[in-house]
């Protein structure tokens, strides 16, 4: 008499695995659609979160050099980086407009002194082709410098969102932290915490290891272009600075305008800052970038490399800057919650050798 009502019993059971399965797909595909729609606003608030590892860390070292408590030191904190940007900016604002003025201006004959220095080196048509096409690119980029500028200026509003949400954030982090964990179902929260401190611990260090890797850079190209008479040597060594935040592609990128502006003093010159650049970038792969790492998480170099082309292809200019922060975090996730804890291998935490 049981016999009949079996298959009723697994059509009903196999109708309802089919609907859960089509909620779940339809959930991720909702998911995935709403961090792609929110992307933008997404980046904005990681942006504050590392700008509050920065406030974070200078908080720390207040209050471990006072003894005062957190509120004051944070205020400090912030008091500190206005005072150091407004004072950099009046003392040397009007010099780095000039410069970059004078690098914006230069890049043009640059680049008909360079084509004058391949004729006569007998390069074939299709080489100078290449080449002529990357330079028109590059001078068109640099004449529209000032509209990136301006239009720079109107994400005011964004910039001081994320200052603001920064100055939040770092005011009392344990807040939004035991909030994150609430989520947390109960047997996950001790993964969930101590992945949590891993990333914010590799987020800590990577900013204060970046912070040294740009000064050093900026200073050895601003002090190496100066030497060889470079024109605008400081606003060159600015931009090396600037761009040290994007691995391996950042050296590169601010390269080629210093070569540039190199070729209107002698092709010697070019050569030299060549050698100079070289220099630089392996100083800085060899020693300033494993001292990130080291306190930081230690990334491979092709995966920092990859993430900043797929963050440029998915965010644009804003996700290639804060391509390797974010890399900094998912791999310490990664290395807790799925190598450590789902498949229970043992993995090795930067800063904690």
């Amino acid at each position: 008499m049981t016999q009949p009502t079996k298959p009723h019993m697994d059509r009903r059971y196999s109708i309802g695995h089919i609907a859960a399965i089509t909620v779940a797909i339809v959930a991720i595909v909702g998911v995935a659609w709403l961090v792609i729609e929110l992307s933008h606003f997404l980046l904005l608030v990681f942006s504050a979160l590392v700008l509050a590892a920065v406030f974070d860390a200078i908080t720390r070292a207040i209050m471990k050099a006072t003894g005062l408590n957190r509120g004051p030191s944070l205020t400090l904190a912030v008091l500190l980086l206005l005072t150091v940007f407004v004072g950099a900016f009046g003392l040397f604002g009007t010099q780095m407009a000039g410069e970059f003025d004078t690098i914006r201006e230069s890049i043009p004959p640059a680049i008909e002194q360079l084509r004058e220095f391949l004729d006569r080196l007998g390069l074939d048509d299709s080489v100078r082709g290449l080449i002529d096409q990357g330079s028109g690119d590059l001078s068109r980029y640099a004449g529209q410098l000032g509209g990136y500028v301006l239009s720079a200026g109107s994400a005011l509003a964004n910039f001081i969102l994320v200052f603001v949400g920064a100055i939040f954030f770092a005011s009392d982090p344990s807040v939004y932290r035991r909030g994150l964990l609430l989520l947390m179902p109960h047997r996950a929260e001790e993964v969930a915490a101590t992945a949590l401190d891993d990333a914010s611990r590799g987020l800590r260090g990577w900013m204060v290891g970046q912070a040294v890797s740009s000064l050093v850079v900026a200073a050895l190209s601003w002090a190496g272009l100066a030497i060889l008479d470079v024109p605008a040597s400081g606003g060159l060594g600015l931009i090396a600075g600037l761009l040290d935040v994007i691995p391996m592609i950042g050296p590169v990128i601010a390269g080629v305008p210093a070569v540039l502006l190199a070729f209107t003093v002698s092709p010697a010159t070019a050569l030299w800052t060549v050698g100079l650049f070289l220099l630089v970038q392996q100083l800085q792969g060899n020693f300033l970038q494993p001292m990130i790492q080291k306190h930081a998480v230690d990334v491979p170099p092709a995966v920092l490399l990859f993430a900043v082309v797929a963050a440029g292809l998915l965010f644009g200019l804003l996700g290639v800057l804060l391509a390797a922060p974010l890399t900094v975090i998912v791999y310490a996730l990664v290395q807790r919650i799925y190598v450590q804890a789902l498949l229970g291998k043992s993995i090795r935490v930067a800063g904690h050798e």
